[in-house]
């Protein structure tokens, strides 16, 4: 008998619905798969003849095929074991056919109980665009999979109990939709631990209002790993789409199976990173930490320390939001719309401009230092700013600072005005602006063209720096409630683009 049981492939973020087709007849007994699949695929056999042994159902000793659909899309990973056990039931008429609203997805151990897969949001997601209306999954990630409230999620614990709710001996409860609350993100450090550093408080202020990216530059010890954990505590709450987003990215990539995001990412990749564990790749490409960050914090600490090639990746990504990985078999897209913060000293040894210490770098050390970060990335950094060494009278005699609640209120007035401006755009904040947003939205009056002209020639901007600057001007105005751009915001947003002259 012939049957047909329907499952998911992913690809990147994207999915494939696959059928797997299972024929039995007579001949010599043997147990072939076929599809395009990898390795952990075509091993599903003996995890799926241990599962049905061990669940006291029959795999007759006949010639048995199975077909994954469509065969020229490569298969990979466990998860279609499921699917081929309740395929396998129904052509040796241990259950009836399957109905086609029906999917199943998920890894079988030798005893038939379930184990967690990576993806169970992002298959949830696209059995309802398949308009598909149950999907039967492991427990241990069904709670996930439950979020999309279109698609009813059955938790399935083992291979046996499935086997008994497709008879309709004792059926499965499907799962109640998953609620989710937004939370800030967990700071380790909050603005009123860090002392001094009034101006840069300031920078990550404007930064994690209109998403800015910011550069740290600063001797060891000022501060800047501090400013840089005390930033992702000042990010608004996600909204549902935006948990959604996270949840399923940080899924496929394996990282939290069973698990829910519900604040925005922090992640600090170490400086000897290589490039595609940054950006997402390998034989079968999974997101990288751009990609883990999406609507969250990229740090990069000791940013010239990373290798070359690796931060020149990064270039792509910060422009569009979005990283493309090629293979020959398929192409993969990712999001990356991260905001990235990055921190370094101003030379190998961390003191050079510095009054009390001594820099012992030579003036080649310096030259090579200064040019492990290229221009091109530089100039896709909105703030720049210096980090200087804390006076001894604010680190002995510490004074009353603001508190990280206290500038998330300011700074969630300001995303609120954003909002607004951009409800009929694909954008949601002053940073994701284009150059027709820059038009509409960053007009400046007549007083302020001489200023602007002034500084594009003394400064040398290019103009993608005078976009953002432009772009951190609209930004400082909606902290300071202004419709328009004043000279004001517009002079401050010069002088963090004015830092990059002192690196």
């Amino acid at each position: 008998m012939l049957s047909s049981v329907q499952t998911i492939s992913h690809i990147g973020l994207d999915g494939q619905k696959i059928d797997v087709e299972a024929d039995m007849h007579n001949g010599l007994p043997a147990f072939i798969i076929v599809g395009m699949a990898n390795k952990a695929v075509d091993e599903a056999k003996e995890r799926v003849r241990g599962a049905l042994k061990n669940s006291n159902l029959v795999l007759p000793p006949r010639r048995i095929t199975l077909n994954l659909a469509p065969a020229d899309l490569p298969k990979i990973g466990s998860s279609f074991d499921l699917a081929m056990a309740v395929s396998l039931l129904v052509a040796s008429k241990q259950i009836k056919q399957v109905g086609k609203e029906s999917m199943f997805f998920g890894e079988l151990g030798l005893d038939g109980s379930t184990r967690p897969v990576s993806g169970a949001l992002a298959t949830a997601q696209i059995a309802k665009q398949l308009g598909l209306k149950r999907l039967y999954i492991s427990s241990k990630v069904a709670k996930q999979a439950a979020i999309i409230k279109e698609v009813e999620v059955y938790p399935v614990d083992n291979l046996f109990e499935l086997y008994q709710h497709l008879l309709g001996e004792k059926l499965i409860t499907p799962l109640n939709p998953t609620k989710l609350k937004a939370k800030i993100a967990d700071s380790e450090v909050d603005l009123s631990e860090i002392y001094g550093q009034s101006q840069a408080k300031r920078a990550i202020e404007i930064a994690a209002a209109g998403n800015h990216n910011i550069l740290l530059t600063g001797p060891p010890g000022s501060g800047k790993t501090m400013l840089a954990k005390a930033l992702v505590g000042l990010l608004p709450k996600p909204s549902f789409s935006e948990m959604l987003e996270i949840t399923r990215i940080h899924s496929l990539a394996g990282a939290d199976k069973d698990s829910i995001t519900t604040n925005r990412p922090f992640r600090s990749p170490h400086h000897t990173a290589s490039d595609i564990s940054l950006i997402g790749g390998g034989q079968w490409p999974k997101p990288g930490e751009i990609s883990l960050a999406h609507k969250g914090v990229l740090f990069l600490d000791e940013l010239p320390e990373f290798k070359r090639n690796v931060l020149e990746v990064l270039r792509q990504p910060i422009e569009d939001g979005m990283v493309t990985v090629s293979r020959a078999t398929a192409t993969y897209q990712f999001p990356a719309r991260f905001l990235l913060v990055a921190a370094q000293n101003p030379c190998p040894c961390g003191f050079f401009g510095d009054s009390t210490n001594t820099c012992t770098c030579s003036i080649a050390q310096l030259n090579r230092y200064k040019t492990r970060v290229s221009g091109p990335l530089l100039d896709r950094i909105d703030l720049i700013v210096p980090v200087d060494k804390i006076k001894t009278d604010e680190l002995i005699h510490k004074k009353h600072v603001e508190k990280t609640q206290d500038v998330h209120q300011r700074i969630l007035r300001a995303r609120k005005i954003q909002e607004t401006r951009f409800n009929n755009f694909p954008i949601t904040t002053n940073n994701e602006m284009t150059n027709k947003n820059i038009r509409d939205f960053c007009d400046i009056s007549n007083a302020l063209e001489q200023l602007a002209k002034t500084a594009i020639d003394k400064m040398n901007l290019s103009a993608r720096s005078y976009m953002r600057v432009l772009k951190v001007s609209r930004t400082i105005a909606d902290l300071d409630g202004s419709r328009q751009i004043l000279s004001k915001h517009f002079a401050e947003a010069l002088q963090y683009r004015a830092a990059k002259s002192t690196i």
